[in-house]
C-alpha cells in the first residue's frame, strides 16, 4: 500500500468542506472580499486540524507541518474565474453527476487546494516525522495578476522544492511567456455603432458579445444575410436603441483558444463585412486588421513557435465601447524561446497605424525548468507509484503560480492526459476516479518531500 492511498480515508468529509469552500463566491474581478473570506476558511480549517497557520496581508497563506531541514511547498489558488453561461448545475457548489464532480474551482483550483491541506493533516495524523518543513500555500489572486505571491514571498522564504497543482499532468517543466494588453482610443469615434461588449476576464475566450447599431433597414437585412454564411452564431433583436446583434460563442481558456470560439471577434468580423472601418471607429478597425478571427498571431506579424513550448497564441479577450470607453484586451502566450519586448514592439506598431493605444496590464516571463531538480525525481516517482508508469514531460500555455517559485518548482497535476476539465468554461469538471487518483499522487508527493533526506 502507498502512503498516498491514505488519503481515501478522508473522502467524505473532504467532499463536504469542498462544498463548502466552492459556495464561497471568490471571483477576484467581482468581490476582492470574498477572495479573503475564501482564505479566511483555509486557515480556520487548517487550525481545526492542529496546523500552524499564517495570514500574510489578506493576500496569501500557508498551513504548516514540521520544522527545520528543507522547506518544501505546495501553491495553490482558492480565487476562480466568474461562471459566465451556460452550466447544467449550480456554478457556485460542488455537483456530482455522471461520474464527475462539477463547479467552477473543482479544477481550478479549489479542489486541488483543499487536498494539499488534507494531504498535510493526514501526514499529522499519520504521526510521520519529516525531515523538513511542509507548507501548503494558498494565494488568493492567481487569475487576476498573481500580486498575491508577490507580496507573501516579500515576507516569507523561497520554498527549495515545490509544486502547484494547477495545470496537467505529466510534469510541466516550460510554460509560454504571458503577455496581456489594452488596446483603446481616446473617444468611441464610431458612426454607427452605440455599443459594443463582450467578455469578463482577460485569460479566458469570451462566450458571448452584443453590439447596438444605428443603421438601416437595407443594412439590417445585408447582416441577417452575411451572417447566415459566417461561423458565428449570432441572435437579431430590435430594441428602442436600435439594432442590436447578440453574439454567442464557446468559452476557453486564453492559453488554448482554439478550443473556444470567439465571440467578441466573430462578431466585428460580421459587423467589418458589411460596413467600412472607419464608421466602427479605430478600435474596431484595429481588431478586423490586426486579430480578424485568428488564434494564432498571423496578422499582427508575430506567428511563431518553437520546440520546447509549441505556437504562440492570441485571444482577444474582452471588449467595451460605449459613450464614455472604447477598449478592449488581449492575451498572448509566446514560446520561452522567444523575447516579449519584441511582441510589444509589434504591437505597438500595428496600434501606432491604427491611431490607438496600448497599455501592458501584465508580463510574465517564461519559465523553462531544468529537468535535473531533485522536486522532478520527487514528482516522477510519486506519480509511478500510485499509476505504474512514470509521467511525461511536457510544456503548456497556462499561467501558473510555478513561475514564481525561483526556478524550484513546477506545475503537477490534477487533470489527466485526454480529460477535458472545461477550465474557465461552462461545467467545469473532473472524473471522480481521476480526482481521487490524483488525490494520492499529491500526498504521495508531499509525503515524499516531507521525509526526503
Amino acid at each position: 500500500m502507498s502512503f498516498g492511498e491514505k488519503i481515501l480515508n478522508y473522502k467524505e468529509e473532504f467532499l463536504r468542506d469542498l462544498d463548502e469552500l466552492m459556495k464561497i463566491r471568490s471571483v477576484y474581478a467581482e468581490d476582492p472580499k470574498k477572495c479573503k473570506d475564501a482564505l479566511d476558511w483555509m486557515l480556520k480549517k487548517a487550525e481545526s486540524f492542529g496546523l500552524v497557520t499564517k495570514n500574510i496581508e489578506n493576500k496569501a497563506g500557508h498551513a504548516e507541518l514540521g520544522e527545520g531541514g528543507k522547506l518544501c511547498a505546495t501553491l495553490t489558488h482558492l480565487d476562480v474565474v466568474p461562471a459566465g453561461e451556460h452550466w447544467d448545475c449550480e456554478p457556485f457548489a460542488l455537483t456530482e453527476k455522471d461520474g464527475k464532480y462539477l463547479g467552477r474551482g473543482i479544477a481550478d483550483d479549489k479542489g486541488p487546494a483543499l487536498l494539499t491541506l488534507y494531504c498535510l493533516r493526514a501526514l499529522k495524523d499519520e504521526g510521520v516525522v519529516g525531515n523538513n518543513t511542509l507548507r501548503a500555500i494558498f494565494g488568493t489572486d492567481e487569475e487576476v495578476g498573481m500580486t498575491d505571491v508577490v507580496a507573501y514571498f516579500s515576507k516569507e522564504q523561497m520554498p527549495d522544492m515545490s509544486f502547484t497543482p494547477d495545470s496537467g499532468y505529466g510534469i510541466c517543466a516550460a510554460e509560454k511567456g504571458i503577455l496581456q494588453l489594452e488596446i483603446s482610443t481616446k473617444n468611441r469615434n464610431a458612426e454607427i455603432l452605440t455599443e459594443l461588449k463582450g467578455g469578463t476576464a482577460t485569460n479566458a475566450v469570451p462566450d458571448k458579445a452584443y453590439a447596438l447599431l444605428n443603421c438601416t433597414e437595407n443594412d439590417d437585412h445585408q447582416l441577417m444575410r452575411l451572417a447566415d454564411a459566417k461561423e458565428g452564431d449570432f441572435e437579431f433583436r430590435y430594441t428602442i436603441d436600435g439594432l442590436m446583434i447578440i453574439s454567442r460563442g464557446k468559452a476557453a481558456h486564453a492559453c488554448e483558444p482554439h478550443l473556444g470560439q470567439n465571440a467578441i471577434s466573430e462578431l466585428v468580423d460580421l459587423l467589418a463585412s458589411n460596413f467600412a472601418l472607419s464608421s466602427l471607429g479605430n478600435l474596431c478597425s484595429f481588431i478586423s486588421t490586426n486579430i480578424r478571427t485568428e488564434y494564432d498571431g498571423t496578422s499582427l506579424g508575430m506567428k511563431m513557435r518553437d520546440s520546447q513550448s509549441g505556437a504562440l497564441t492570441v485571444c482577444l479577450s474582452t471588449i467595451c465601447i460605449d459613450d464614455v470607453n472604447a477598449k478592449a484586451t488581449i492575451d498572448i502566450r509566446y514560446p520561452v524561446t522567444f523575447g516579449g519586448k519584441e511582441l510589444i514592439r509589434r504591437v505597438k506598431k500595428a496600434a501606432e497605424y491604427e491611431n490607438v493605444d496600448v497599455k501592458i496590464l501584465s508580463h510574465t516571463l517564461p519559465l523553462c525548468l531544468d529537468e535535473s531538480k531533485p522536486i522532478i525525481g520527487i514528482l516522477k516517482d510519486s506519480y509511478a507509484e500510485i499509476c505504474s508508469e512514470e509521467p511525461d514531460m511536457y510544456s503548456t500555455g497556462g499561467g501558473t503560480y510555478a513561475r514564481k517559485l525561483g526556478g524550484n518548482g513546477v506545475a503537477f497535476g490534477p487533470v489527466f492526459p485526454g480529460e477535458d476539465a472545461r477550465l474557465h468554461n461552462s461545467n467545469e469538471g473532473i472524473n471522480t476516479e481521476n480526482f481521487w487518483k490524483h488525490a494520492q499522487i499529491c500526498l504521495e508527493a508531499m509525503y515524499r518531500m516531507y521525509t526526503a533526506e
